[in-house]
């Protein structure tokens, strides 16, 4: 495996961490615009996270094929 997928499984992993703990906090009562602004951002974290595995699984499946 190379370092390129390793660091971009590292950044996955810490985007999903985040979006998680941004979601999470969401369980302590807030003010609606922190409830809108924490929603928004840990669901684009967490969606980044996945797209950003994806990614770097597709780029170790091509790197082991050629």
């Amino acid at each position: 495996m190379s370092w390129q997928v390793i660091i971009m499984y590292a950044v996955a992993a810490l985007l999903c961490l985040i979006g998680a703990g941004l979601l999470l906090a969401l369980t302590r009562p807030s003010g609606p615009a922190k409830v809108y602004v924490f929603r928004m951002a840990g669901i684009m974290a967490i969606a980044a996270g996945v797209v950003l595995a994806f990614s770097a699984s597709a780029m170790h499946q091509w790197n082991v094929e050629s």
